[in-house]
């Protein structure tokens, strides 16, 4: 089944695309969600009327995602938590964690950005992706200290 997508879709493509999909998932989900529309003729020559102005809102996207990358790029944060003797720590640094720490630099991330595959729970250093945009990650680095020796 081919489909014109709406709007970038991290698995399949970006706004404007052309992307062939097996039929159960357009008709159960990208079309009754309006994610995408059918690729008939009718609106293959909507595409082709509306190309500029969805690659312009293509470029500002890629644009903002190039300078959020930046933002990130060196970011080292620092997360306190209680730790046990053998440096496990008695709760867990989440995605959560990591977002509001970011805020309190004033760097805005959407916790589903963070690409934590399961939450930390050892103290030390760690490298964590952050999906920025449509095929853009930049890694961060967070350092997991323990409360008690801090103070």
């Amino acid at each position: 089944m081919e489909l014109i997508l709406k709007e970038t879709i991290n698995t399949l493509g970006q706004e404007g695309d052309v992307v062939t999909v097996k039929p159960g998932y357009g008709r159960n989900y990208l079309l009754p969600q309006g994610k995408a529309v059918t690729a008939d003729p009718e609106n293959l020559a909507i595409l082709a009327r509306n190309r500029a102005t969805i690659e312009t809102r293509i470029e500002h996207q890629r644009q903002e995602a190039e300078l959020l990358s930046k933002k990130l790029a060196g970011v080292t944060l620092e997360i306190q938590q209680l730790a046990g003797e053998d440096e496990r720590l008695f709760g867990s640094v989440t995605t959560s964690d990591i977002c509001e720490k970011l805020a309190s630099l004033n760097i805005s991330v959407d916790k589903k950005m963070i690409l934590l595959a399961e939450p930390i729970k050892t103290l030390g250093e760690t490298s964590i992706p952050v999906k920025v945009g449509f095929n853009l990650t930049t890694n961060i680095m967070v350092r997991v200290t323990n409360r008690s020796s801090g103070e």
